[in-house]
C-alpha cells in the first residue's frame, strides 16, 4: 500500500511517516519500481504501535531505543519488554494524577453549581 493509505490506517501523518523513517524509527520499507513506498502490513502494524506510543506520551529517544533493540532481533525481547513496562507505569501514575485532577475539577464544579442555585 501506499503512504497515504498507511498513514490512513496507521493515524500518523505521511510527513510523521517521512520524519520517522529518516528517524530510523521505522523498520524498512520497500519501494517500488517508481520509486514509491510500499508498505507493508508489518509495517503498518509498526507504524500504529508507533502513533499510540507517541499518542501516551513515551519521549522519542525512548521510541528510538525500542527501534533499535527491536531491529537487533528477538534476542532483546527481555529489553524490549522492559521498555514497554517501564512506560506502562509511568502511564498508570499519570492515570492517577488525571484521576485527581478530575476528582478536584467535580468538586470545584459542583461547588459552582450550588452557588448558582443558590445553595450557598
Amino acid at each position: 500500500m501506499r503512504i497515504s493509505e498507511a498513514s490512513m490506517k496507521s493515524g500518523l501523518s505521511a510527513d510523521t511517516i517521512r520524519y520517522y523513517e529518516k528517524s530510523g524509527i521505522v523498520p524498512a520499507i520497500d519501494r517500488g519500481p517508481d520509486g514509491l513506498r510500499r508498505f507493508s502490513p508489518e509495517n503498518v502494524e509498526w507504524l500504529t504501535l508507533l502513533y499510540w506510543l507517541r499518542k501516551t506520551s513515551m519521549p522519542m529517544k525512548e521510541m528510538c531505543r525500542f527501534a533499535e533493540l527491536y531491529r537487533l532481533g528477538n534476542r532483546t525481547i527481555p529489553e524490549r519488554k522492559s521498555v514497554l513496562l517501564r512506560h506502562s507505569e509511568r502511564l498508570k501514575a499519570r492515570q492517577q494524577e488525571l484521576e485527581r485532577c478530575a476528582e478536584i475539577l467535580d468538586y470545584k464544579l459542583a461547588a459552582y453549581e450550588n452557588i448558582e442555585g443558590g445553595k450557598q
